[in-house]
């Protein structure tokens, strides 16, 4: 799977200006297709990368296609309550993924 953005990295999401930060990578499209057809209104292909993404300044994630997307200029912490629970810190930019325990 080629994907163009990683977790920890923070994105910009270009049709509706909020920025996140990326918790997990689909190598393609892993929702329902009632979710598909009620959400992805620019219909963004199914065989490409997906991402769930935590929204700064809110308390919701999003799913997003990797074609709605691009690496944020402004690098600045998220703001979400989730953060501490993902990531275990932040370095240059890029957060760190916190390690999951068994």
């Amino acid at each position: 799977m080629q994907t163009k953005f990683s977790i920890g990295q923070i994105v910009h999401h270009k049709l509706f200006d909020y920025r996140g930060v990326i918790i997990d990578v689909d190598g393609c499209f892993q929702g329902s297709e009632q979710w598909y057809e009620q959400v992805a209104n620019s219909r963004p292909p199914k065989d490409q990368p997906w991402y769930h993404v935590l929204v700064d300044n809110a308390t919701h994630q999003t799913y997003v296609a990797e074609r709605n997307l691009e690496a944020s200029d402004i690098l600045t912490p998220i703001d979400h309550p989730a953060i501490d629970f993902v990531f275990c810190g932040m370095r240059e930019g890029h957060y760190l993924q916190r390690l999951k325990s068994n």
